[in-house]
């Protein structure tokens, strides 16, 4: 009797490996080389890279002066970057022109705050509630009234005129951010709502803040801000630009916000109805948690945005970071074209820290808040 013809008389030939899914080579293979159009940009990147990082490294470190009494040897032919200048200037960069005897406040609230935001921060961090409160609340008050100071607890009155460097670049961006992200939930609410005054007003703030330039804001907040209010009231001079920014903001933070309470389908608004949940309580725990989860991307990418655009106070006469990298270029000591590169280099750093800080940490929320989704 004959074998059937579905059963195999020899051995079957043997196959290759499987590709490997994981390891270096795939990730190389993957995002590098997955194709002949990766491959070209891939090679002429290495090719750029090949060209413009020697000089870039020899600048950055190899010719560096990194110690130095003053600007002469920086103003040496061949000399790279000014990192001493950096060094010698680094007070004035963090406090401006805060006085020397008072910085230990500034030192103990930016302690202070680093130390909640890093609590806040951490996704499984115990108490976080209580994080927030302490910073969100308390915090700012205690701030205040440290930094400027209160005679009858034995602090001497500094003015914000004092105020400078990275301590005013951080009160601008963090108050900023702080005060946009309700406000623009606030305004997007409102310009979704059935009311025709409420949806007119938040609707005509909306549009008038986003079609005017950021300066503009700011010039308003600065000269026209104490006109409306009597003189004994008039806003501290840094106080107007930090309004200026926090409305400018919570403008573009309400479209962002829009975006993504339109993003949520009916049904979500229909099942909370159903629920027999009011309209607030609708918003708080259904609409929004998933509305703003939604746009962060959009959220982080406007903080990101205003962190940077804290530097047009500067134009109001506050001195910001950036402000007070572009003054202390201008001592005669340390006058020279590689010193002024190096602090611009160094203001590049600064800003870009903080950014990249942020964008990575909102990947993260991303991902846990996906990985919570999918389980």
């Amino acid at each position: 009797m004959s074998a059937p013809a579905f059963v195999r008389s020899a051995s079957a030939p043997d196959l290759p490996p499987p590709v490997p899914t994981a390891g270096p080579m795939t990730f190389v293979r993957r995002r590098l080389f997955a194709g002949p159009a990766a491959t070209v940009f891939t090679l002429l990147a290495i090719a750029f890279l090949i060209w413009a990082a020697p000089p870039v490294a020899r600048f950055l470190f190899v010719d560096a002066v990194w110690s130095a009494p003053d600007g002469g040897a920086c103003r040496a032919p061949g000399a790279g970057a000014c990192w001493a200048y950096i060094w010698r200037k680094a007070p004035y960069f963090v406090y401006g022109s805060y006085p020397l005897d008072a910085r230990w406040r500034v030192d103990i609230v930016l302690a202070v705050g680093a130390a909640l935001i890093a609590w806040l921060a951490a996704r499984r961090a115990p108490g976080r509630a209580i994080a927030a409160a302490l910073l969100f609340v308390a915090y700012p008050i205690c701030a205040v009234v440290l930094l400027y100071g209160q005679a009858g607890l034995g602090l001497p009155v500094v003015p914000t005129d004092l105020w400078g460097g990275v301590l005013v670049t951080l009160i601008m961006a963090i108050s900023g951010i702080v005060l946009s992200l309700p406000a623009g939930v606030l305004l997007a609410l409102g310009r979704r709502s059935k009311l025709p005054i409420v949806r007119a007003l938040s609707v005509g703030f909306i549009e008038v803040i986003r079609g005017v330039p950021m300066i503009t804001v700011l010039f308003m907040a600065n000269l026209m801000l104490p006109l409306f209010v009597p003189e004994s009231w008039s806003p501290d001079r840094l106080l107007r630009p930090l309004i200026g920014v926090a409305l400018f903001a919570s403008a573009y933070m309400a479209e962002v916000v829009r975006g993504g309470l339109q993003a949520i389908p009916n049904g979500q608004f229909e099942g909370a109805m159903a629920l027999g949940l009011t309209y607030p309580q609708r918003m708080r725990l259904v609409i929004l948690p998933q509305a703003l989860t939604i746009v962060i991307p959009g959220i982080v990418n406007s903080f990101i945005a205003l962190f940077k655009d804290t530097t047009l106070v500067a134009i109001v006469g506050i001195f910001d970071f950036l402000r007070t990298v572009d003054t202390a270029r201008l001592d005669p000591q340390w006058a020279g074209p590689t010193i002024t590169a190096t602090g611009y280099v160094f203001a590049a750093l600064f800003y870009f820290v903080f950014c990249f800080g942020m964008s990575r940490y909102s990947i993260a929320m991303e991902r846990d808040l996906a990985r919570g989704v999918s389980n």
